[in-house]
């Protein structure tokens, strides 16, 4: 039995992209200079936490869906 459909792994994969652009910004910002700038990677960073949580709930919440059917 598949679980996951290509909409939920979708969401996994935006997910994981996100975790790890937040990640990516945390280590930008405590380099002390960041690529990007300190304002752009710390918005990065500000979206990419909520982005992630969001994403991967949708994830979730499709493969259980797909699972009772």
């Amino acid at each position: 039995m598949n679980v996951m459909t290509p909409k939920s792994g979708l969401f996994l994969a935006c997910s994981c992209i996100t975790a790890i652009a937040g990640v990516g910004s945390i280590f930008e910002l405590t380099s002390g200079q960041p690529d990007l700038g300190t304002q752009n990677t710390a918005i990065i960073l500000g979206l990419s936490i909520p982005l992630t949580a969001l994403f991967f709930f949708v994830a979730v919440k499709d493969a259980k869906a797909n699972l009772n059917k």
